[in-house]
């Protein structure tokens, strides 16, 4: 769905909203997903750029997916259209918080979940801080809560690998050394079986011990 987009700030945008809504089954992400990008439009950069709360409010009410609605969708649109105001790009804030010199992207992921999570969205719902439960937190988790966040670098995955006719490659400041596995439960098992990690649950730690014992193979692309 991502590469049906051509310009960058397309692919972009787009990788982070297909990344977040990546789990449960593939035939309802690939629904969801769909439903979504119809309603943005041929751009979603545009749309984003564009996103007017008093008309377009009740644009996403009525798809569900899983644990979050479409009050959780525009709060996703709003945060995006905040984050290319103040930013420039999604690329601009997560640099803000990532340096050559980190060992991995670790403190960028940190700074950038710690962002959309603590945006004003009393436009949206009514009070400036998400709730405890807000289906929203659960589109943005975070290494410091011991979360894989797999889906997130999983986007961070396609913005900076290149060369594979996969993976975007549109992040060019942020080397493939430093990126951390997309780990669910499935890699989990394999990789525990196959001795890439001791541990007993596929969090952060685990994500990051199969990532070092995989630069083992390929230093530079693990």
């Amino acid at each position: 769905l991502v590469h049906g987009f051509k310009r960058p700030e397309d692919r972009e945008t787009a990788g982070l909203i297909a990344a977040v809504f990546a789990y449960g089954r593939v035939a309802q992400i690939l629904k969801t997903l769909q439903a979504i990008f119809d309603r943005m439009g041929d751009s979603p950069y545009a749309f984003l750029l564009g996103l007017d709360l008093t008309r377009d409010a009740r644009r996403f009410q009525g798809i569900v997916h899983r644990f979050n609605n479409g009050t959780d969708i525009l709060c996703l649109m709003y945060g995006m259209r905040e984050t290319l105001r103040i930013y420039g790009s999604l690329k601009a804030l997560f640099l803000k918080g990532y340096s050559p010199e980190h060992p991995d992207i670790e403190e960028g992921l940190c700074r950038f979940v710690d962002h959309f999570l603590g945006l004003d969205y009393s436009p949206v719902i009514g009070q400036k801080r998400l709730p405890k439960k807000s289906g929203f937190r659960f589109l943005f988790p975070s290494p410091r809560n011991r979360s894989a966040c797999k889906r997130l670098n999983m986007y961070l995955r396609w913005m900076v690998r290149r060369g594979d006719g996969l993976d975007l490659g549109l992040w060019e400041e942020v080397s493939p050394d430093k990126l951390i596995i997309p780990l669910d439960t499935h890699l989990f098992r394999i990789s525990a079986r196959i001795g890439l990690t001791r541990r007993k649950a596929a969090d952060w730690t685990a994500a990051k011990e199969i990532t070092q014992n995989l630069k083992l193979l390929d230093p530079s692309d693990p």
